[in-house]
């Protein structure tokens, strides 16, 4: 059940980076990963860096995607862009953390989620 969570997921994520693509975003990472986690898209819109993180479900039956987003998730985050920042020397930068749900077809994209 996993490797087809992971599937649809990567689905998801792909979905997402084209999404935001077509909002004129510059999509700088996909997938990034340090030793502190994982951020599923880093891009650039307007000067500011937006981490991103791409929640996919197929039916509502367990709530929002969104919600799956947990305080404890927000900080590994908050942690792997700060570490992303300072290895590309853009601690100065202007960045925010967005969610991107995805359900079935359906995107919805929530700027400054935390």
């Amino acid at each position: 059940m996993k490797r087809l969570n992971n599937a649809v997921g990567a689905i998801g994520e792909v979905d997402a980076a084209k999404f935001l693509q077509n909002k004129k975003y510059k999509i700088l990472e996909t997938n990034y990963k340090n030793k502190l986690g994982e951020i599923d898209i880093i891009a650039l819109q307007n000067k500011v860096i937006v981490f991103v993180e791409v929640k996919n479900r197929s039916t509502l039956a367990f709530g929002m995607p969104s919600e799956s987003v947990t305080p404890q998730k927000q900080y590994k985050i908050r942690r792997t862009a700060e570490a992303y920042l300072q290895k590309n020397k853009m601690l100065d930068s202007a960045c925010r953390f967005d969610v991107i749900e995805v359900v079935g077809t359906h995107i919805n994209h929530i700027e400054n989620a935390f």
